[in-house]
């Protein structure tokens, strides 16, 4: 992976070296910044697809989509609204009419997880006017930052919800800038996309009262605009609404799915009940061990820009907020948002790249009247490039072996094969022919003994998940086991913390305790 590394930042240095004078590096630049923006596109795809393949599933939403859209593809609606997410069923149902490899699904899901990067550069540059070698830097950051890279590899509904997010981002600066029905219209659209897709989609709707109310041009209140973009909102719940309620489900399905996710009623298999988490420095933490130097500089320096604007007198309710600050105010209100609920660093999913794009603006934009000299802002932006690079291959590549689950699946079937439990994970499905059932807690096994099951397969995703209800099976001698060193990766801990309801402390200890682990999938019978 270094080699490729080092042929993205050779890449870019060809940017700069091609330039013979600073003049040729400002907007002035004949090359188009869209060329700029396809290049880094396409040297972002082999980022995104190194070593796919050879991994499994990576968790246990993944495997459950990859099973609900082959259900939807046969006709069988049971599940539609899991997460409620029927648009990303729907979007990938034609695809498992055509193969059930789950290997193709992931390709699908991290390529399209590149195009909101694609998005929300070109918007930037459009109302920034930047220059196309930074609007090419800028794209590769966005695209290689830690979170942005591995939770674009996996089959969730992230990647489209980035896409519908960076939509919003630029038709509702539109609405903002050209107040008028055709670009509230516009905006509501994006909005309706991205509650279709999921449900976290619902956090954008108090960052967008804040906005109309900073706004205050009466617009959405004028001419019955208001009643109309509910009516908007409600059309693709009240149609899958009834294509479920057509194909045996409750018409209120979709809804009880916002219900139980705002009010559960129980303990989840890890013992969490509760939404609420306030801890102030899980995503501070977070950003500081892994992402860039460069998130930093776009979370806090727009604070400065804040500062000058209120001491100059041009911010009031009515006036139109500058660029940067618009950015910001979405970046600030996602992480004060996400610190009071139960954390996971998908929280800030739609964050990550408003930072990375204010600390390139922050460090271009004049300050005093003088600017960064080109070299050296080209310098530093290559050097957090590199530093991205350095902790793709330490947080994300490092974990990346071709996946013993086969060869699970070879050993149980050479051994009579049957239905097989597995210890809450489910990646060995995409691999074995027969039943894998998911179980939280041992006492279950004697029961699933008298229906036939022989084999227990004893899956780390039990320790990323923290359900510790399988003390006395991992006592015993196994029957076989094997090495996964993706189910002992930090991100994936981090990832599960909004399921566990642990620290950002108590998860990665967890992880650590993983990674002493020889082997992470271990077969028992079961007894």
């Amino acid at each position: 992976m270094v080699s490729k590394s080092t042929l993205v930042i050779a890449h870019l240095a060809y940017f700069y070296a091609s330039c013979p004078n600073q003049r040729q590096l400002n907007s002035k630049s004949t090359i188009s910044p869209a060329l700029y923006l396809a290049f880094a596109l396409l040297l972002l795809v082999p980022v995104r697809l190194h070593g796919l393949t050879q991994m499994a599933l990576p968790d246990f939403d993944s495997v459950r989509n990859w099973q609900i859209v082959q259900e939807v593809a046969a006709g069988d609606l049971r599940h539609l609204f899991r997460h409620a997410s029927p648009l990303f069923m729907l979007l990938y149902a034609p695809v498992a009419w055509l193969t059930a490899d789950y290997r193709v699904f992931l390709v699908l899901n991290a390529l399209l997880a590149l195009v909101p990067i694609g998005m929300l550069a070109a918007f930037v540059a459009r109302e920034t006017r930047l220059p196309g070698w930074q609007t090419g830097l800028l794209t590769l950051l966005m695209g290689s930052a830690t979170f942005l890279t591995f939770g674009g590899r996996d089959f969730t509904m992230s990647a489209g919800s980035l896409l519908c997010f960076a939509g919003l981002q630029a038709a509702y600066y539109r609405r903002l800038q050209q107040p008028g029905p055709a670009t509230l219209y516009r905006a509501t659209l994006w909005l309706l996309l991205g509650l279709s897709f999921n449900y976290k989609f619902l956090l954008t709707l108090p960052i967008l009262a804040v906005l109309e109310w900073w706004q205050a041009d009466g617009l959405l209140w004028r001419r019955g605009h208001w009643w109309r973009v509910i009516l908007l909102l409600a059309a693709p719940f009240t149609l899958l609404s009834a294509v479920g309620w057509l194909a045996g489900l409750p018409w209120y399905t979709w809804g009880a799915v916002y219900y139980s996710v705002l009010f559960p009623g129980a303990a989840n298999a890890a013992g969490r009940t509760a939404n609420l988490h306030p801890d102030l420095l899980y995503y501070f933490r977070f950003l500081l061990d892994f992402e860039s130097w460069l998130v930093w500089v776009g979370l806090l320096g727009p604070l400065g820009l804040l500062w000058l604007q209120w001491r100059a007198g041009r911010l009031r309710r009515g006036q139109a907020l500058p660029f940067e600050l618009y950015l910001a105010v979405w970046g600030w209100c996602l992480l004060a948002g996400m610190s009071l609920l139960l954390k996971a660093p998908r929280g800030l999913l739609w964050a990550y790249g408003l930072w990375y794009t204010l600390g390139l603006l922050m460090l271009a934009r004049p300050w005093r009247g003088r600017r960064l000299p080109a070299p050296l802002l080209a310098a530093l932006l290559l050097a957090a490039l590199a530093g991205n690079f350095y902790r793709l291959q330490r947080e994300v590549y490092a974990y990346i072996r071709p996946t013993s689950y086969p060869a699970v699946a070879a050993w149980l079937t050479a051994h009579g094969g049957g239905p097989v439990a597995s210890t809450v994970g489910l990646g060995l499905t995409s691999f074995y022919p027969d039943t894998v059932q998911s179980v939280t807690r041992e006492a279950a096994l004697p029961a699933l003994a008298r229906r036939g099951y022989r084999y227990v397969l004893l899956d780390t995703y039990w320790r990323v998940t923290n359900v510790q209800q399988f003390d006395s099976l991992r006592r015993r001698p196994p029957l076989a086991a094997w090495p996964e060193p993706a189910l002992t990766s930090p991100l994936l801990f981090l990832e599960h913390s909004e399921f566990t309801g642990l620290s950002y402390e108590q998860t990665l200890h967890r992880q650590q305790q993983a990674r002493q682990d020889t082997a992470q999938l271990r077969v028992y019978g079961i007894r």
